[in-house]
């Protein structure tokens, strides 16, 4: 993917984007600042699960291989962009010491963006756009009102679907594969049920 980075946001961008009150969520996406609302019920559910399926085995080594470190809605300062997945892992041998910083300027290894009504559009695209420029290996996109788990890897120029599974089914899914993953951890509750 060929994109022209475009220059880095203006200091009226940036100050507009700390002057946000805590309730939003801001992120500057090819110059613009674009403001979401704070995530609803389901979809910090399904975030929050991931991240205790995931902590244990992957950044405690509890059961699993260890190796990573994992941030909840960490800001990330990628070339000119300003991005805020709602979860990023980086691999120790990338980032051996997790350093208390206001933002990141290193491109995580895996991204999830959970995926909602107000969201899911920039998350698919203009966001992905961001990770495949930034090298981030892994997307995942988790839709909690359609109880979907979606894995796609950057390789050579291309997003590639490793998987798509949904409902109660049990994934090995990459980079995680060492853990088998039930869905129905993910948060996703009777009150998701797509109906």
């Amino acid at each position: 993917m060929t994109e022209e980075t475009p220059p880095p946001p203006d200091e009226a961008t940036r100050a507009r984007l700390e002057a946000l009150p805590p309730h939003v969520v801001g992120e500057i996406l090819g110059g613009q600042l674009i403001v979401s609302p704070r995530p609803a019920s389901p979809h910090s559910a399904a975030s929050f699960a991931l991240s205790v399926e995931l902590g244990g085995p992957f950044q405690k080594g509890r059961d699993g291989p260890g190796g990573w470190w994992y941030f909840t809605e960490p800001e990330l300062h990628l070339g000119p962009d300003v991005l805020v997945p709602d979860l990023a892992g980086w691999r120790r041998s990338r980032m051996p010491v997790r350093v208390p910083v206001p933002h990141f300027t290193l491109a995580p290894d895996w991204v999830c963006e959970v995926l909602s009504p107000s969201t899911a559009r920039i998350d698919r695209t203009l966001k992905k756009q961001r990770y495949a420029r930034e090298g981030v290996e892994y997307v995942w996109l988790v839709d909690p009102m359609l109880r979907t788990l979606e894995v796609l890897r950057w390789h050579e120029g291309q997003w590639l679907e490793r998987g798509a599974w949904s409902g109660h089914e049990r994934v090995r899914a990459e980079p995680f594969e060492a853990l088998e993953l039930p869905l129905e951890a993910l948060g996703f509750s009777e009150s998701s049920e797509p109906g």
